[in-house]
């Protein structure tokens, strides 16, 4: 877990986003218990340490409408996760969200940044991030291109806010309690220890690192998906 945790926490660091996609599957992996909270929490956490670090570079309009969108997103994610009614059930939902996530990463066209796409974009951010702690991709087809001093900052803005909404969403629900916010209390220190390099290592993140994120979290999410439905196979079998 604290190697997954701090080599998300680099790519935060580096990108403004990318926490998510890259800690979130591979700790679904590892044991369910670690998404989506506490992945959310310590997601909120390395954003807003992001933010505050250039807070004079964030787009604020950009952040308003951004987060409205996500608001609505999260209302959504809570009522499908309602629907879901067992572990598995929810293995397979989150898997399919983080698939969907790294295919609009991969293959996604960029957008015109306008109060529809960010809105838009907002929403199915937080209907995703809500599910899985996975939010970045939808938000970053309307960021591809622009200038990445603003872009990162804002988008940490975003995360932040919008990682709040989610957290409240769920907790409307009864998903976040002591249990969870202790294990997000273990992911601190690789947290911290990962942003740090990760800011020394802003100026020398290639492009085919982000690659390789997307190849392994694209992998997590079909093997969490086969062990969903492997599960209710194994059920459905005559004893």
């Amino acid at each position: 877990m604290c190697v997954i945790v701090f080599c998300a926490a680099i790519v935060q660091a580096c990108l403004g986003m990318g926490y998510g996609l890259t800690a979130a599957p591979l700790l679904a992996l590892v044991d369910p218990v670690f998404v989506p909270v506490a992945t959310i929490i310590i997601g909120m956490i390395s954003s807003s340490i992001g933010a505050v670090g250039e807070r004079n570079q964030i787009l604020w309009k950009d952040v308003f409408y951004a987060v409205t969108g996500r608001l609505a997103g999260a209302a959504m994610a809570v009522i499908l996760i309602a629907l879901v009614i067992d572990k598995n059930g929810f293995l397979i939902l989150f898997g399919s969200a983080v698939g969907i996530a790294v295919l609009l990463s991969a293959f996604g066209h960029s957008l015109q940044k306008s109060v529809h796409s960010l809105l838009a974009m907002g929403s199915i951010s937080g209907l995703m991030g809500t599910i899985t702690g996975v939010g970045a991709p939808p938000l970053a087809l309307v960021y591809q291109g622009s200038y990445a001093g603003h872009a990162r900052p804002t988008l940490a803005a975003i995360f932040a806010i919008g990682c709040g909404f989610s957290l409240l969403m769920l907790m409307v629900i009864g998903w976040v309690g002591v249990p969870e916010i202790v294990i997000a209390a273990s992911m601190l220190p690789p947290m911290f220890v990962g942003t740090a390099v990760g800011q020394k290592l802003r100026s020398r993140f290639e492009h085919r690192y982000r690659f390789a994120v997307l190849i392994l979290s694209g992998a997590a999410a079909v093997l969490l998906i086969i062990k969903g439905l492997g599960v209710y196979a194994a059920d459905a079998l005559p004893m």
